[in-house]
This record gives C-alpha cells, sequence and structure tokens, in this order.
C-alpha cells in the first residue's frame, strides 16, 4: 500500500517528467540520501541538472528560486524543516507573494516551497513547530496541507505546473509513512473543491450513522488523529460526528465566508471543534470559528478549539505527547461539548 511519502516522490518526479521547467532547489537533495525526509530520492540520478544541492543558506536558495520563477521556470523549494522556513519570510511575505500585484499582473512567480511541520518525533524547540500560520494571511500565497485522503502526490503535482501564484506546501512529518487511504471502509467521504481552490475539502461520516451531534475539523496529521477519534466517540460513546478536512488552508473565501462543506456540516450539528498542531493564540482554528460565528448569526449550540499550549515543544518525549493534541485530548473535548 502507498504511503504519503511515496506519493510525494510520485508527484515529484511527474512534475519533472512532464515539464522541463521544474527544478528542485534545497539542502541534502543529491542521492542517495534524498533529502532529510527522502521525498526528493531518485530525482538527482535521474534529472541531475535539474536538482541543485544548496549551501546552508534558506533566504539564498529563495531568492534564487524566486529569479528563476520570475524568468519563467517553475522551481521547487524544499526546505529541510518548517521551523526554518523563518528564514524565507522576506523573501516570501516581502518579495514572492507580491510581485503579481506589484507589477499589475505581467509578472508570475510559480513557485512552490515544500517543507516538512509538526513534532511527535522528540526534535525539541526548534525542529518541531507547526508554522504555517504565520503565512495564513498573506495576500498572493496560497497555503495548503498534504493528507492522507487522497493523493497528496497528485495535489503536489498540480501546485507545481498548474498554479502560476506561489504556494507553500505543508507536509506534517508524521504523515510520511502513513498509508493512503487506510481504513476508510467504515466511511462515506465527500469532497467539495472551493472557489478558486484546487485542493478539495474532504467530509467524512460514518457509513449508517445517525445524524451528526458534533462537527470536527482538522488538517494534515491532526486529520488522522481526529478520524480516530471519530470513530472511537462513535462505538465507545455513541457520539456522532463528521470531519471536515480542508485541503487549502489560505486563502480563505473572501469576505469572511466559510467553506461550503464546513457549512453543510454545521447546518446539521451546530457543535463544532477545531483541531490543530500549531499553538493556541491567534491559529488556523480561530480564524476558522470565527467564519463559524459569521456563518451563524443565530449561533451555535457549541464551539470550541484545540491546539499546542503558547510555549516551547519540550525535547523530552512524554512532555511532547502531553503538550501536542492527541486523541484523548479530541474526545475529552467532544464530551465535555455534547
Amino acid at each position: 500500500m502507498s504511503t504519503v511519502l511515496a506519493a510525494l516522490n510520485r508527484g515529484l518526479h511527474a512534475a519533472f517528467e512532464q515539464d522541463q521547467r521544474v527544478y528542485l532547489i534545497g539542502e541534502d537533495l543529491l542521492d542517495p540520501y534524498g533529502g532529510a525526509f527522502k521525498v526528493s530520492q531518485g530525482l538527482s540520478t535521474k534529472y541531475p541538472d535539474r536538482v541543485w544541492t544548496s549551501p546552508v543558506s534558506e533566504a539564498a536558495l529563495a531568492g534564487v528560486a524566486a529569479g528563476m520563477a520570475l524568468r519563467g521556470l517553475r522551481p521547487v523549494v524544499e526546505i529541510m524543516f518548517g521551523d526554518f522556513s523563518t528564514l524565507i519570510a522576506d523573501q516570501l511575505i516581502n518579495s514572492i507573494a507580491k510581485f503579481g500585484a506589484m507589477y499589475g499582473g505581467d509578472v508570475a512567480v510559480p513557485l512552490v516551497v515544500r517543507t516538512p511541520m509538526g513534532g511527535r518525533r522528540g526534535y525539541g524547540p526548534t525542529h518541531s513547530q507547526t508554522l504555517e500560520k504565520l503565512y495564513l494571511g498573506v495576500p498572493g500565497l496560497r497555503v495548503l496541507a498534504a493528507h492522507a485522503l487522497s493523493d497528496p502526490g497528485e495535489l503536489l503535482r498540480r501546485a507545481i505546473l498548474e498554479d502560476d501564484g506561489p504556494v507553500f506546501f505543508v507536509e506534517n512529518k508524521l504523515l510520511y509513512l502513513r498509508p493512503l487511504a487506510a481504513e476508510l471502509q467504515d466511511f462515506e467521504i465527500e469532497q467539495h473543491t472551493p472557489p478558486g481552490a484546487y485542493a478539495a475539502t474532504h467530509t467524512l461520516r460514518l457509513k449508517g450513522a445517525p445524524s451528526a451531534a458534533l462537527t470536527l475539523t482538522a488538517y494534515g496529521y491532526m486529520a488522522e488523529l481526529a478520524r480516530e477519534a471519530q470513530l472511537r466517540l462513535a462505538f465507545e460513546h455513541e457520539i456522532f460526528c463528521e470531519l471536515v478536512v480542508p485541503g487549502q488552508l489560505a486563502p480563505l473565501l473572501p469576505g469572511g465566508e466559510l467553506d461550503g462543506a464546513l457549512a453543510a456540516s454545521l447546518e446539521k450539528s451546530r457543535r463544532l471543534l477545531a483541531v490543530e498542531e500549531g499553538s493556541y493564540t491567534l491559529g488556523w482554528g480561530a480564524e476558522v470559528l470565527a467564519r463559524a460565528a459569521q456563518a451563524f448569526p443565530g449561533g451555535l449550540k457549541a464551539a470550541s478549539r484545540l491546539a499546542a499550549p503558547d510555549a516551547p515543544i519540550p525535547a523530552s518525549r512524554p512532555l511532547e505527547e502531553a503538550a501536542l493534541p492527541g486523541v484523548e485530548h479530541i474526545l475529552a473535548a467532544v464530551q465535555k461539548m455534547v
């Protein structure tokens, strides 16, 4: 059975095969290493002229990639750990995301930044963060989150070949070895693509279950934990939930609108729990809850969110596990809300 890592690797290979303008730039990419998490394996052997291993200077490689994109190439930048994306923030926020608007649409910057995010591997405070919330409000920048419910490699291929603007592509570390679409036989799955997006939102409900008492929403690896909690809530506590998993985190719909799939689920449940691995304050879940409140001015029966505390991620594995939201945290929060 294919894994998320294998799917992402296939997506990169497909993009390289289909378009000679695709280049990959990053640190430690050359075979046999193939990148810190092996997503880029095989590319430097097959396409030696289009895979550039760089010095340890994230800002420099992002700047070079921006110039390449402006000249008509379609570069992919691999940042070894998402924590280090802060080193390209100036390039990404003040240049790459703005060039199209600054020059009246006469230039395009088709550039994809790929990076692993998240903890639960004992890597400590500077290699375990979930920082994509820093980029969710940047105009001109699309933020996508890989998940295991569909083919993340196809999503990556489309971002590289079809998107003429910059994309920040988030890959949670613990997703890499997850099988694609595993253990979904108990679920009905609906896909909805928001306007202006190509990453679908997936809604999961248990087959034959009563109407949902609560809507869960989560992305990336947290969607896997939310799905496990969804099953346990049904079989252990007879609490039935729907799970809404977005593939695109930004831009959200204009005017404060709510994703159609999430709105449809909330029409039935009127209870919402947003779950994310990033720190609590000013997170993705806060924006989702704010939009839900706007979409339902009569009010929801209950609304809450789970996230990591506003503190550095501990290096100690037991402390890290206690700090990051997990299945037991989701179970407790849902039982409190219903």
